[in-house]
């Protein structure tokens, strides 16, 4: 629901019904994550999309079906002989979707205060988390990250039920993880669907050099919030770096030390000054952040290296650094070297080897619980 948010919440305040299609279970290969969502309203309209195209129409066909019934419908879609060119993922995987009816005012699929409010946040930039019961007797019941255990229990859940659903999906905003959970219920299992939006994690980029322009705007399209950090005000203009959410003159280690990092924090090192640099990356690597990488030649490396271990910086830390940063696909230009250098910050996110898909073999998507909002 909530990566289509602002367009839920354009048609429910235009008085339109809506049946909800989200994934749930992503198996092998598949064209969208766990938590993406389809919608099509009380007169045939579709907002957003589940497959990319392979399973779009059964998915409406099945949204048509919860608009007239009201019931919700929990479905499976996969690659066999028999329904390869169906309904079925061409790409050889399997996903389970669930769609439910929500809206504004009336007895049936309206939603609380409380979830009108979580898409709002999630429209206006800022965390937000529902949770979705997919299967049980409360299925399609959403229940907002701001609600109340005793809101919860009027959804039919007993006392233990609902602590565990509130502690959970509080924990996966804080974290910006979506996934499912068994949670147990009286005499029986809920299948629970967490999906949260968490804000845009940062891109911290030091140098305010050719490089760093064409990094801020090919990191901007990935969806980050994107800095840039020079000492020099000739040089870090906004005018330079119009892809950037803020440019900031400053030191660069007092900045990083002064400003927010946390586990989803990119920080990338171009300005090739030891003076800026190495105090830099001893603050850089103290920090539990995501990615730690400097741009330099193998010379400028050796000696980096050499002098963060007389700085005192330990080895464990130090093998933190991506350096020299990126990944090789032979460019040169400031905008290939952009794409290399957020290859490696995908790359090491996902633990993958960087390699042509050609030369491997198994699924292409990977199945772990997705990052809602980390690139």
């Amino acid at each position: 629901m909530l990566d289509i948010a602002a367009d839920l919440l354009e048609a429910l305040g235009e008085g339109r019904r809506l049946a909800v299609a989200t994934v749930t279970t992503v198996d092998g290969s598949a064209p969208r994550a766990l938590g993406t969502s389809m919608a099509v309203d009380d007169q045939g309209r579709v907002l957003g999309s589940i497959s990319g195209g392979c399973v779009e129409g059964a998915v409406y066909q099945a949204a048509e079906t919860v608009l007239e019934t009201g019931a919700p419908v929990l479905a499976e879609f996969g690659f066999t002989d028999g329904d390869a060119f169906e309904a079925g993922l061409s790409c050889g995987g399997r996903i389970e979707v669930f769609a439910h009816e929500i809206t504004m005012g009336g007895a049936r699929g309206a939603l609380d205060a409380r979830v009108v409010h979580e898409l709002e946040a999630t429209r206006d930039g800022r965390p937000a988390g529902v949770a979705i019961i997919v299967a049980g007797r409360a299925a399609g019941t959403v229940i907002a990250a701001t609600a109340s255990a005793p809101e919860v229990e009027r959804d039919g859940l007993d006392p233990a039920a609902a602590q565990r659903i509130l502690h959970e999906l509080t924990a996966r905003v804080s974290s910006g993880l979506s996934g499912t959970l068994d949670v147990d219920c009286d005499d029986e299992a809920l299948r629970v669907l967490f999906v949260v939006a968490a804000t845009a994690p940062r891109m911290i980029i030091f140098g305010a050099v050719d490089f760093s322009a064409a990094l801020a705007d090919a990191s901007s399209l990935l969806g980050y919030h994107v800095t840039v950090c020079d000492a020099r005000p000739l040089f870090a203009t906004p005018r330079r770096f119009p892809s950037a959410d803020e440019v900031v003159v400053a030191w660069p280690s007092e900045y990083l030390r002064s400003t927010h990092t946390d586990s989803r924090t990119v920080i990338c090192v171009l300005t090739h000054d030891e003076k800026f640099d190495i105090p830099l990356l001893e603050e850089a690597l103290r920090l539990p952040v995501a990615f730690v990488g400097a741009m330099a030649s193998r010379s400028t490396h050796e000696r980096r290296i050499r002098a963060l271990e007389d700085a005192g910086v330990s080895a464990a830390r130090i093998a933190r650094l991506h350096s020299p940063i990126g990944l090789d696909i032979g460019g040169s230009t400031p905008q290939e070297t952009a794409v290399s250098i957020l290859a490696e910050v995908i790359a090491s996110r996902t633990g993958a080897a960087g390699a042509s898909l050609r030369s491997q073999t198994g699924a292409i998507h990977r199945t772990a619980a997705t990052r809602v909002t980390w690139p």
